[in-house]
């Protein structure tokens, strides 16, 4: 799956008050006063108390990752034990994932100040025995397939040849010896594997056009077995169980994707197995063991899933009655696929991980992530749904304070909450800047517009070359909405975003300067000619694609359209205040962006609030940077548009 290109993982941050403290709530309507008490910054942004739980291959122990001078870092247990080890001891950046190589070895992810060049590091399950295995200054990792049958081995691809594509190789995670099994030929974007290990498939790209390659075996060449527009995808989840078809995701002939059986000797479709007619289908569980499908998954207004086997039908129904109105998801299993990590969550909390014995169906308590986070202090996450100018449905989330309904709630301050992406999109569950944002006492407006992945291809493509236009009229009509229903105070609206969502904020506030009381653009896109000229070098490839959904800067009428849409070159109409964030090793929305815009505000002689981070990427992921930006955001929000 490509990674959208400015979705980012905010975990959390936000602002200072003394515990205890109480802030008045009031019900217009019945004149009835809540008590909701002021929830300090850290306990919605601080790191998780547990975190990321997996279960060994073998069953005897789990890991989990827990801060450590302030950095989650890898601890394993064995199960039944009191008693953790911790075997990392990272100070300067979080891990950002780990798996169980095998029963003894374990290997994790991570990268140097936010530049996202991430490499593999392995460890003993004792904390011995530690290897960086991929680290090489410039070089990205890719994880093609962890090789669960093969417990010393590892394909990953590495862009170390070339930095604009990954060659494939076969990595020995005890001693960190590899060697190359696939190279690029200079246009392959993705590598997939068989259940057997063995390289089968791979998609190449021009940049807008994409091919499916097949092979029968390592021994045969690649041949092209499907080329389409990149608006038409099919894309392959994973070999059925006799390694000789491919389940995908398609929306091929069809505006929602479906999950098919696609026949790669023939290069067919073969027959549907399930498809909805509102939402993307693009996931597909399956038993390794069994060798089976487990079930269908999609984003709708929550998590959904359509089941092929009535043992796992069984299985969720039972806990879904045990945690009524919480998110359950299965994260780690054994080899023997008798044990399993359960993952709860919901609106109000980061729910809680539990071990599943599939034999005696046995659910017991592991650890809750947040014991600080009290549900009855947190607000709900209203699904609605409006209308844009043209006539599209904009289906989205609306958070409101402690103590106020969708009735009820009058002419409260509004944050508007752009996601980033912008081929992403906002989906249902605890999100820390939305609870901290209400328990503030704001209203919290986050919309899906046009463009956001799941609702079909018409959707989606309803976005091209409308950045700074239709895009940012849905975000409009989603404010001109909120205000019509009287629960927004139109005198009292701010507009908050992260990387695209940032872009939108100052969009916002440069082509409807009247809308916003203020903006808050934390790693936003300001100059879209510059951005274009400064992606990272693995995205090459896809810069026609960008073309042709952005615009092209080389072509005179684009060039008209793009500085048009580039807030960077309207700086003179933005006149109320403006508070930018960024990470100096951003490398998707590079430091210059920010530069830029404060600069030309500054000429202006208008003030910006610019807050830089030299450790940082794209986001802040260090607990302490967190919490101050949370601080001044808070302050920020204060000044301008609370009572």
């Amino acid at each position: 799956m490509i990674k959208p290109l400015f979705q980012i993982s905010i975990a959390g941050i936000l602002l200072l008050s003394a515990c205890g403290d109480a802030t008045e709530v009031k019900n217009m309507n019945t004149e009835t006063k809540i008590d909701v008490p002021i929830i300090p910054v850290e306990d919605f942004f601080k790191n998780p108390e547990m975190s990321s739980f997996q279960i060994s291959p073998d069953g005897k122990h789990y890991s989990y990752t827990a801060p450590w001078e302030n950095r989650m870092n890898i601890f394993v247990k064995q199960v039944g034990s009191d008693k953790a080890t911790r075997i990392t001891e990272q100070t300067d950046r979080d891990i950002s994932g780990y798996f169980w190589g095998n029963d003894n070895r374990i290997v994790y992810l991570k990268d140097d100040n936010g530049d996202e060049n991430f490499y593999l590091v392995a460890v003993d399950a004792n904390g011995e025995n530690l290897i960086p295995l991929t680290r090489e200054a410039g070089v990205r990792t890719q994880i093609i397939d962890d090789l669960e049958d093969d417990k010393d081995f590892m394909i990953v691809g590495l862009n170390k040849r070339n930095p604009q594509i990954f060659d494939a190789y076969r990595l020995n995670i005890n001693t960190g010896e590899m060697e190359m099994i696939a190279e690029n030929p200079g246009n392959i974007t993705g590598w997939m594997t068989d259940h057997d290990g063995k390289m089968r498939v791979a998609i190449t790209s021009d940049g807008v056009n994409t091919s499916v390659l097949y092979r029968a075996t390592e021994d045969a060449e690649f041949k092209s077995v499907l080329t389409t527009n990149f608006k038409e995808t099919m894309s392959p989840q994973f070999f059925t169980f006799d390694n000789k078809k491919l389940y995908a995701s398609s929306n091929i002939g069809r505006d929602k994707a479906a999950i098919v059986v696609f026949d790669p000797e023939t290069g067919k479709e073969e027959k549907v197995l399930f498809e909805d007619n509102e939402f993307d289908v693009d996931g597909l569980n399956y038993s390794r063991k069994d060798k089976k499908l487990i079930a269908a998954t999609y984003t709708g207004i929550k998590q959904e899933r359509h089941f092929f086997d009535d043992e796992y039908k069984a299985i969720f129904t039972k806990l879904e009655k045990q945690f009524p109105e919480m998110e359950i998801f299965m994260t780690s299993s054994t080899d023997a696929e008798d044990k399993f990590i359960i993952r709860t969550y919901g609106d109000k909390s980061l729910g809680e991980y539990y071990l599943y014995d599939r034999t005696s169906g046995e659910v017991t308590d592991i650890a809750n992530p947040s014991p600080w986070i009290n549900e009855e202090n947190m607000a709900s996450m209203h699904p609605i749904s409006y209308q844009s100018r043209d006539g599209l449905t904009i289906h989205g989330y609306l958070t409101l304070p402690v103590g106020y309904t969708m009735d009820s709630a009058k002419n409260l301050p509004v944050v508007v909450n752009p996601h980033g992406g912008p081929w992403a999109r906002d989906s249902w569950g605890f999100n820390p800047e939305v609870q901290f944002l209400a328990n503030r006492g704001y209203a919290v407006l986050q919309m899906n517009f046009r463009g956001s992945v799941g609702y079909g291809r018409d959707f989606w493509e309803a976005s091209f070359r409308e950045w700074g236009k239709k895009m940012q009229d849905d975000i409009t009509d989603g404010v001109n909405w909120i205000v019509e229903k009287g629960i927004g105070d139109k005198d009292r609206i701010a507009i908050y975003g992260a990387s695209y969502g940032g872009y939108a904020t100052l969009a916002g506030m440069a082509f409807t300067p009247d809308l916003y009381a203020c903006g808050i653009d934390y790693v936003g896109v300001s100059n879209l000619f510059s951005f274009m000229g400064t992606i990272p070098p693995y995205w090459e490839p896809y810069k026609k694609m960008m073309y042709e959904m952005v615009g092209n800067p080389e072509e005179a009428a684009d060039s008209i359209m793009l500085k048009e849409a580039s807030p960077v070159f309207h700086a003179d109409k933005i006149v109320k205040p403006l508070f930018v964030a960024q990470g100096a090793q951003d490398p998707r929305v590079n430091k210059d962006e920010s530069d830029q815009m404060v600069a030309a505000m500054k000429a202006r002689g208008v003030e910006v609030e610019y807050m830089v981070k030299d450790n940082e990427g794209h986001g802040f992921h260090n607990e302490e940077n967190r919490f101050e930006f949370y601080r001044a955001m808070e302050a920020f929000l204060a000044k301008y548009i609370a009572e």
